[in-house]
C-alpha cells in the first residue's frame, strides 16, 4: 500500500456507513479507496455542477451574469455568488443586494430555473446536455432541486474534479471569472462552520483564500476553490498543487469533519509532493 492509499483508508474512521475518496490530477485519479460504484446524494456539492451548467448556458449566449435574476436588484452573478440577499432558504431577501454573503439554496434553484427556461426544457436535462454527458458522469442524476439535489458515485465526480482541473467546457477566461471573488469585502456565515469576515466565493465555489478554522487544509494554496455538503460530502481543486480531493459520505456533516477533513486534505497534499 502506498502512502496514498494509507491516507485515504483513513476515511474508514469517520463513522460513516458508506465513505469513498479520491485524488485527483490533470489526467484522472491518481488514487482512490472504497467502493467506487457506491451512489451518494452529493447534496450541495450539486451547486458546483449546476453552476457550471450556469456558466455553460453563458458561455452560449443563453443567458448572461449580469442579466436581472432573483430579488430586485439582483442578477445571475450574484445568485452564483451568494450576494442576492436571499436567505438559505425561501424567497423573502435578508440583506439588500450586494451586502453581505448569505449562504441560499434557494438562489441556487432560481438559477436552475432560469436556465430550464432558456433551453424550454426541465433543469434536469439541461444539466445532462451541458455537463453530465459530454463530461461521462453517466451515473449521476438529479433526483431533486438544483441546489442539492445529484446522487452519484465518486468515479463521476473525479470526473467533475478532473474538468476542473483542465476545463473543457468553458472558455478560459469565463473560468477565471467563476474561481476568482466576486463582490469582494462580504461578511457571511458559512453553515455549520463559523462567521467570516470576508466570506470570499467566485461563481459557484467557495474561495480558500486566508481562512481559518476552515473545512479545507492550511496547506492547501490561497488559489483552492470547492465546495462541501451536509450529507459529510466535499470537493476542493487547488490549482497550484495541480490536483483535487473529492470524498462522499452518508454521514451528516458536524464538527467530526471540521476536525478530520482538515489533517487529511493535509495528509494528502503531503504525500503528493
Amino acid at each position: 500500500m502506498t502512502e496514498l492509499e494509507a491516507v485515504l483508508g483513513e476515511i474508514d474512521t469517520w463513522g460513516a456507513d458508506h465513505a469513498c475518496a479520491a485524488v485527483i490530477g490533470p489526467a484522472g485519479v491518481l488514487a482512490m479507496y472504497g467502493d467506487g460504484a457506491h451512489a451518494f446524494h452529493w447534496t450541495s456539492v450539486t451547486k458546483v455542477v449546476t453552476a457550471w451548467a450556469v456558466l455553460i448556458a453563458t458561455e452560449r449566449g443563453l443567458l448572461d451574469l449580469d442579466e436581472p435574476a432573483g430579488p430586485p436588484g439582483s442578477t445571475v452573478r450574484h445568485l452564483l455568488a451568494h450576494a442576492s440577499g436571499l436567505p438559505f432558504e425561501g424567497n423573502t431577501a435578508l440583506a439588500s443586494v450586494g451586502t453581505r454573503r448569505i449562504y441560499s439554496n434557494t438562489g441556487f434553484d432560481v438559477l436552475g430555473g432560469l436556465v430550464a427556461d432558456r433551453v424550454s426544457a426541465p433543469f434536469e436535462a439541461a444539466l445532462e446536455s451541458f455537463v453530465l454527458a459530454p463530461l461521462g458522469m453517466s451515473e449521476t442524476r438529479l433526483l431533486e432541486r438544483p441546489s442539492q439535489g445529484l446522487e452519484g458515485p465518486i468515479t463521476d465526480l473525479a470526473r467533475l474534479a478532473t474538468e476542473l482541473l483542465r476545463p473543457t467546457l468553458l472558455s478560459d477566461d469565463l473560468f477565471g471569472v467563476a474561481t476568482t471573488l466576486a463582490f469582494p469585502g462580504l461578511v457571511g456565515l458559512l453553515p455549520g462552520v463559523r462567521r467570516y469576515d470576508p466570506l470570499d466565493w467566485g461563481l459557484g465555489f467557495e474561495l480558500r483564500d486566508g481562512k481559518t478554522d476552515h473545512w479545507m487544509a492550511d496547506d492547501n494554496s490561497p488559489a483552492t476553490f470547492g465546495h462541501f455538503g451536509g450529507s459529510g460530502t466535499f470537493l476542493w481543486v487547488d490549482p497550484v498543487a495541480d490536483m483535487a480531493v473529492a470524498a462522499l459520505t452518508d454521514r451528516a456533516f458536524g464538527p467530526w469533519a471540521l476536525e478530520t477533513w482538515p489533517n487529511f486534505s493535509a495528509a494528502i497534499l503531503a504525500a503528493t509532493t
